[in-house]
């Protein structure tokens, strides 16, 4: 269940390890670009000032261990069994069998929290939660073949969290209760003791078939089961799955019943017990029958209706379901709509990203307050494994640059180098459906046998949930994903985003100072002390490729900018009935590790809020070993260092203030000192850039309750 606190109490990041666009297709682009270097074996991937949770971190097979954690300044080592025989390790192929590997220390990256590429086809995974005070940093020791992301949230300060946020304790024991939940993956986790419907359905071809219709009581709905023989498992997971909830107009999940459970189709290959073998959902074989099970908590208000629709030219029968549900009549804000968005892309548009999810035209458009939680996507059928080259984005509340930016989508899948075309089926991550050698089918033409790969085969899905690390919003989400490197494949997509979301906002856009215009700037009472006048940037923000076939895709547009290395004052209007302000700031880039040091008028006095910090430029380094990449003794020679500058100099970064400061106030009147964190770019190589403030424009978003009655069905917009 979504609580209200999506969209108020933090703000999410993805943060990946290679800069965007840092070097052209000749390089090792898929990696090896770091925010700065500080000595050879510490280049810098992650950092961020402030207090926050880093919940999970991605990186390929074990590359880059050593990894630095300095969590509020204080250093720690952490590394994979790999690193210390990396020539050994490389020499393993995906067929072969693979000695197991482990995090060190052990202790505070336990299985199954934190799991490593013989687990994962390619990749080391730690949903190990890294809080910290002050700042956190991450550093790759080695950087060949170095590539990854984190996800982090900060909070609003202030705000009501479930434990107060502590520093990261390397000695303490992790927490049972979340290794307990990760190793229940496939099981039925929702409570016993409530409420249960059950029975069997015969299903028709086209004919919708009603089985669960709940009335006149608030609840949530906590299991979904269904089974069917394996006989007759593909064609079930063609089936249809509608959810309504309180008679709305629409319905929040409408989609096709293996995509919802994980899973492109039910076909067994290789006579797995599990094809998905998640935390929220599972699809799993028995000798007679294939069961599907859902345990994502469905809030609704007095109304849950639950359809089938067989696509099966022949009638589906003896589909057995199982229903729990709990009444709970909670408070209308504390509870949350659950979605699971379908898009289907016969044919993507060269140049333009898939578009899974933009809650601004959800179920008749709007404003919602939610958060991610999850995708499935289908990403070819044809075998086509190049399209996980595509790169996901998510943007959120209006921004312009996004504030999650992947490395690929097997990345986001939890797999590394196209999972070796092997299936997984982990957790929170896996690549259930296709394989990279298809078995033949044989057919006489009456003259010769012919062979053909199994169609059905050359279909390729995956799928990727988030628990802790969720994506909050308070007034709209759009999820992007590139359909091959540079949005080029034609391939067939299909992809399902699950969400939470009430259809109100609880982020409101107050005011905005557009720096450099001269009318804007009196307005808001802005002032600057040594600060540059106002200039044009003709430049872009980070959306894909400019250029595809000739043709330019995305291109340049002028926003006028003030840069300074003293302060800046300006006055934001915001509304006195807020519990929080969002600060979101858009800038050039160019200039690197820009910091400043904000202060809020509060009765008279000067409140320091804490820094504003951006960390990295459109210069990043990048840290090549001499050595072919694909070479175990890359891993063992210190980088050659090369500068590398990109053309995305539009950037957004935001700031959060606590309603101590803002409730009661018509305006905020905001000071930015600016505050350098001087670094070079690796030691002895500065920046191409001097450090400075840079200032485009200032937005103020107010954070509010989203006010929602359940008994309408449509938006009032």
């Amino acid at each position: 269940m979504m609580p209200v606190a999506t969209g108020i109490a933090g703000r999410n990041c993805v943060s990946a390890c290679e800069q965007p666009c840092a070097a052209p297709a000749t390089e090792a682009a898929c990696g090896n670009h770091f925010l700065y270097q500080e000595s050879a074996d510490s280049n810098v991937v992650a950092d961020i000032e402030g207090a926050g949770i880093l919940y999970f971190w991605r990186a390929n097979f074990w590359h880059g261990s050593p990894w630095l954690y300095e969590i509020d300044g204080e250093t720690h080592r952490v590394e994979e069994t790999a690193t210390a025989c990396r020539t050994e390790a490389h020499s393993y192929r995906w067929e072969e069998e693979i000695p197991p590997h482990h995090f060190i220390p052990e202790k505070q990256f336990p299985e199954p929290l934190a799991l490593t590429w013989v687990q994962n086809h390619g990749s080391d995974l730690s949903w190990v939660p890294i809080p910290f005070e002050n700042s956190f940093r991450m550093a790759y020791s080695k950087t060949s073949y170095g590539t990854g992301y984190g996800i982090f949230h900060t909070f609003l300060p202030g705000i009501p969290l479930s434990q107060p946020l502590k520093a990261f304790d390397w000695n303490a024991d992790p927490d049972p209760e979340a290794i307990a939940l990760f190793n229940a993956a496939g099981t039925d986790i929702a409570p016993q003791d409530i409420h249960g419907l059950s029975g069997t359905a015969d299903l028709l071809p086209a004919c919708p078939n009603t089985i669960v219709h709940l009335k006149d009581s608030a609840g949530q709905l906590r299991a979904i089961h269904f089974s069917i023989s394996r006989e007759q498992a593909v064609d079930f997971g063609s089936c249809w799955l509608k959810i309504t909830w309180d008679d709305r107009d629409t319905a929040s999940i409408d989609c096709p019943l293996s995509l919802f459970f994980g899973a492109a189709n039910l076909y067994n290959r290789d006579d797995r017990e599990w094809l998905v073998k998640a935390i929220p959902v599972h699809i799993r074989f028995t000798p007679n029958r294939c069961e599907l099970g859902c345990y994502f908590p469905m809030p609704f208000f007095h109304a849950a209706k639950i359809e089938l629709i067989s696509r099966s030219s022949q009638p589906l029968t003896d589909v057995q379901w199982n229903v729990r549900y709990e009444t709970d009549p909670a408070p209308t804000q504390s509870r949350a709509y659950f979605h699971a968005g379908y898009a289907d892309f016969p044919q993507p548009k060269k140049g333009d990203d898939l578009v899974l999810l933009d809650t601004r035209h959800a179920e008749g458009g709007g404003d919602w307050t939610g958060h991610i939680v999850g995708t499935t996507f289908t990403f070819t059928r044809q075998n086509y494994l190049r399209t996980l080259e595509g790169i996901p984005r998510f943007f959120f509340d209006g921004a312009k640059h996004p504030q999650g930016y992947g490395t690929g989508t097997e990345e986001w899948g939890g797999g590394g180098d196209y999972w070796g075309g092997r299936n997984t089926t982990l957790p929170l991550a896996g690549h259930p459906c296709g394989h990279n050698k298809p078995s033949k089918i044989k057919k006489w033409n009456g003259e010769e046998t012919i062979y053909h790969q199994n169609p059905i085969e050359l279909t390729h899905s995956a799928y990727r949930f988030l628990l802790a690390d969720l994506m909050p919003f308070g007034k709209n989400a759009r999820v992007q994903l590139e359909h091959g490197g540079e949005n080029e494949t034609l391939e067939h997509y299909e992809s399902l985003t699950y969400w939470y979301g009430l259809p109100a906002a609880s982020l409101h856009l107050c005011d905005t100072l557009n720096v450099g215009d001269i009318s804007s700037e009196q307005d808001h009472d802005y002032a600057v002390t040594q600060g540059s006048d106002p200039c044009e940037i003709n430049s872009r923000y980070e959306w894909g490729v400019d250029h595809l076939d000739g043709q330019e895709i995305y291109p340049a547009h002028t926003e006028k900018e003030r840069h300074h290395r003293g302060e800046s004052h300006f006055r934001l209007r915001i509304q006195p009935q807020n519990i929080g302000v969002l600060l979101r700031r858009t800038c050039d880039y160019l200039y690197p590790n820009q910091r400043a040091e904000i202060w809020i008028r509060h009765q008279g006095e000067w409140a320091s809020q804490g820094f504003w910090y951006s960390p990295g430029s459109t210069t990043s380094v990048l840290a090549q070993p001499p050595t072919n990449k694909w070479k175990a003794e890359a891993e063992e020679e210190d980088p050659v260092n090369e500068e590398r500058t990109v053309n995305r100099r539009f950037y957004e970064t935001e700031f959060m203030i606590g309603k101590e400061w803002t409730q009661n106030k018509e305006h905020l009147e905001i000071k930015a000192v600016f505050s350098p964190r001087d670094k070079d770019l690796w030691p002895g190589h500065p920046f191409p850039e001097k450090s400075a403030w840079s200032e485009i424009r200032y937005d103020a978003y107010c954070f509010t309750l989203p006010d929602f009655n359940p008994l309408r069905n449509t938006h009032e917009n």
